[in-house]
């Protein structure tokens, strides 16, 4: 299974954006893409190429695809009714990983995508070790009685703490380590600061 292993603190420098908790302070202390020394350099007005690319490697990175993983899903997205961005972003939120994430089970989207490749939960009473595996409304994620002996489990409130917030779509039994999946995701239950229609205008070169 391809997996981007670059470091990710190099990534959101990139990007200029936290693709992951520990991140956050690392931007804080340096400002700027990787290998930029100093702030007195003269830096000319990034090109709405520039912007767009940017924009979509920001959200590639953030959700852990790889750049064709990434495009089918727009080409997938592209042909569903409504706006091709806000499918696109719907679409990502119901990977299998990210709910894992979302429901508070892992610390990031790479830590949730590594216990699902581990093959830790079950979908619908089925092993699932598909990070980008789909969910519907209805389907119901567990932990498999196996993994329930595995350490992380055991100390999930240490390792991976409660959430402040759950999306509406999804309910939680975090005892249990139990998901269900109430609805489908809207756009609102994407990251706020994302400007899909830059990805689309990228793709529709």
């Amino acid at each position: 299974m391809a997996r981007d292993l670059s470091p990710v603190v190099k990534q959101s420098r990139r990007e200029g954006y936290a693709l992951h908790p520990k991140a956050h302070k690392y931007l804080v202390k340096k400002q700027g893409a990787p290998g930029e020394q100093g702030t007195g350099r003269r830096r000319s007005a990034a090109s709405q190429y520039s912007i767009q690319l940017r924009e979509k490697q920001k959200v590639r990175r953030l959700y852990g695809l790889l750049e064709k993983q990434f495009k089918n899903l727009f080409a997938t997205a592209d042909k569903m009714s409504g706006k091709t961005g806000e499918n696109a972003l719907i679409l990502l939120e119901r990977r299998l990983d990210n709910a894992v994430y979302r429901a508070g089970f892992a610390s990031s989207r790479r830590a949730a995508r590594q216990l699902v490749g581990h093959g830790h939960f079950n979908v619908n009473g089925g092993k699932v070790d598909i990070p980008s595996y789909r969910l519907s409304a209805g389907d119901k994620i567990e932990l498999r009685t196996k993994s329930s002996k595995n350490e992380y489990f055991k100390n999930i409130d240490e390792l991976s703490p409660k959430p402040s917030t759950v999306p509406a779509w999804i309910s939680v039994d975090r005892k249990k380590v139990r998901i269900e999946v109430a609805s489908l995701p809207t756009r609102e239950d994407a990251e706020e600061d994302i400007n899909e229609q830059l990805i689309v205008e990228y793709y529709s070169r």
